[in-house]
């Protein structure tokens, strides 16, 4: 399941390229993420995560890898506890519209909503949204995120 949410969230994110230093960190610690899919015949996932700040790097990273020189469109705004980021880009000659909006605090609790829209997609069109709630520091068996 844990390779599900990674691959999820690079590939969504990784849709709407930016630098990793535009991208908000989580804070350190134990955080449980509920996510749902439209359009898609993937179940509602439930999962706990121990981030630190090596593993958010390296997840935003990822994320910020994607080409940019294939995109029309790059634009990030923040307003108070919300961050959007939109753009147009081209994938193997197909255009694709991604957004995604985070609101609420990456230090207690904030919700993802990715979306993305286009020729590359299956059926056209894609949502997800991702609950994250911050439940303390990380304890030894909790799982590091990948």
């Amino acid at each position: 399941m844990r390779f599900v949410v990674v691959i999820a969230i690079v590939g969504l994110i990784g849709a709407v390229p930016v630098s990793a230093a535009e991208l908000p960190s989580r804070k350190p610690g134990l955080w449980e993420i509920k996510m749902s899919f439209e359009n898609r015949n993937v179940p509602a996932q439930t999962l706990k995560q121990c981030v630190d700040p090596a593993t958010d790097k390296l997840m935003q990273m990822g994320a910020a890898s994607y080409p940019q020189s294939t995109c029309s469109k790059r634009d990030v705004q923040r307003s108070g506890n919300t961050t959007t980021i939109e753009s147009i880009c081209t994938i193997a000659g197909k255009t694709m519209h991604a957004r995604v909006v985070i609101t609420g605090s990456l230090d207690s609790a904030y919700i993802m909503t990715m979306t993305s829209e286009g020729e590359a997609i299956p059926g056209g069109k894609t949502r997800m949204t991702m609950s994250a709630t911050w439940l303390g520091p990380c304890t030894p068996g909790d799982r590091r995120a990948q």
